[in-house]
């Protein structure tokens, strides 16, 4: 393979991009909806399992 910049970005992609302001990722909105999807969840459960018996 003879590429003149072989090592710079063979495939064109763009940079990546910062997660955070910082840089750092942002994971304490992910982790707030994954709490409020089980929540959901289970009073989902909960609930009909107390309308359904």
């Amino acid at each position: 393979m003879n590429n003149s910049d072989s090592g710079e970005n063979p495939m064109n992609h763009p940079d990546e991009q910062p997660a955070g302001v910082d840089g750092t990722p942002k994971f304490g909105r992910l982790l707030l909806v994954l709490i409020l999807a089980v929540l959901i969840i289970v009073a989902i459960t909960f609930g009909s399992e107390a309308f359904y018996s």
